[in-house]
């Protein structure tokens, strides 16, 4: 009976001490699975990784509540990647403020407010309807775009000076999400000093691929900045196609017209070396660019003799370096009229089609819009083949 009353004494008392057990037990667990969740995100588990075909400066990996961008080419030769974590809204403030050493900036998407630092970044934000999210940029005036050109002339864009010195006093007013820099190496004083003030820079190296495809798909890197990685997609699947189109006409000719570029400036010709993007815009338009076996980077800088002695009875003459006519051209170095192609009048130029300030549209869209550079090749070399395509970027010298 003793051992019996001592049972039943202690059953009071029991059932509460086991249930303060199983609590207790089942806060480790989800704490611990907590952290387990977050020592996955922090140590790896993998992500998806964003589809490129061509474009070798970038990668970006989707984790769910996050991406992960990496910058492997900001410029030539660059010895250090760089990575980003994009955050989306639902993200954990408490763990990514512990994990953001990992990353040279942290930041949330989709952006609301940027700067952009180029001319060539304009039409991605168009093509993706993200314009208005654009408060700042350095040189408004080359800007050639009519829809952004009205956001400046309306005052929803500010002038911030000129790349290399950005009036860093207004920017900061503009309190931007980002940054979109570009640079020829690491050394920007400007930079350093927006990033020390809480605003990331992120560094966009189109300029740097390989290939003209390969630059339009940068198009993806801004996708993925605003969370339209569909719409950049399938953007991207068009000018590819239209592309690889008019490349696969152009084969269809046989005869190759032999093509001059560049012109002379102090007594140098500079021209595009054969394994740049000039170049292999020139062999998917199916011409003889004459120096298309040169390999290096950068141009080529030759003497009048070399350059006269092999174009001399070239059929074409494209992108006479920026001068603006005929006139100008001999008028810089008489040299320049023993061409054939300036006395048959086949000079052909990009530089006098701009905007309503004078930015040029080529070198604001020919990096989005290869399709359209290649187009105008081809109706320029070949124009039996497009007829009733009319030239976008390029003009006849007058």
């Amino acid at each position: 009976m003793k051992a019996k009353g001592k049972l039943i004494k202690n059953k009071k008392y029991k059932p509460l001490k086991y249930k303060s057990l199983l609590i207790i037990l089942i806060t480790l667990i989800l704490f611990n699975c907590k952290n387990e969740s977050k020592k996955q995100l922090s140590e790896g588990i993998e992500g998806t990784p964003l589809y490129l075909k061509y474009a070798k400066g970038f990668t970006v990996e989707d984790f769910g509540t996050y991406k992960v961008l990496e910058i492997i080419s900001p410029w030539p030769k660059a010895d250090k990647t760089y990575r980003f974590a994009l955050l989306n809204k639902d993200y954990d403030a408490d763990f990514w403020s512990k994990e953001q050493k990992d990353y040279d900036e942290t930041l949330e998407i989709p952006i609301k407010k940027s700067v952009v630092t180029s001319t060539t970044h304009i039409p991605a934000l168009e093509l993706l309807d993200v314009e208005q999210t654009l408060l700042g940029f350095p040189g408004t005036e080359y800007i050639s775009s009519k829809k952004t050109r009205k956001r400046i002339d309306d005052g929803f864009i500010r002038e911030l000076g000129k790349n290399e010195g950005i009036n860093t006093e207004v920017l900061l007013e503009l309190e931007p999400d980002v940054v979109i820099g570009f640079g020829v190496d690491g050394n920007n004083r400007t930079f350093e000093t927006i990033k020390k003030s809480g605003i990331p820079v992120i560094f966009n190296g189109d300029w740097v691929e390989e290939s003209p495809l390969a630059k339009a798909e940068w198009i993806k890197f801004f996708g993925v900045l605003f969370n339209k990685e569909k719409e950049a997609d399938s953007i991207f699947n068009t000018i590819e196609k239209e592309y690889l189109e008019a490349k696969a006409l152009a084969k269809k000719v046989n005869y190759q017209p032999t093509i001059l570029s560049g012109a002379m400036h102090n007594d140098i010709w500079f021209l595009p070396n054969g394994t740049s993007t000039e170049a292999q815009l020139l062999k998917d338009a199916n011409t003889n660019y004459l120096w298309k076996d040169s390999k290096g980077t950068g141009s080529l800088s030759l003497n009048f003799e070399s350059v006269y002695s092999k174009a001399k009875d070239a059929d074409i003459w494209l992108s006479p370096s920026n001068y603006i006519s005929k006139e100008a051209l001999r008028n810089a170095n008489s040299h320049h009229a023993m061409f054939n192609a300036f006395k048959n009048n086949h000079i052909y130029s990009s530089i006098n089609t701009t905007g309503t300030s004078g930015g040029i549209l080529y070198f604001e869209m020919g990096v989005a819009r290869p399709d359209l550079v290649l187009k105008d090749l081809i109706k320029i070399c070949h124009p039996e083949l497009l007829k009733n395509y009319d030239l976008y970027f390029f003009k006849k010298l007058d």
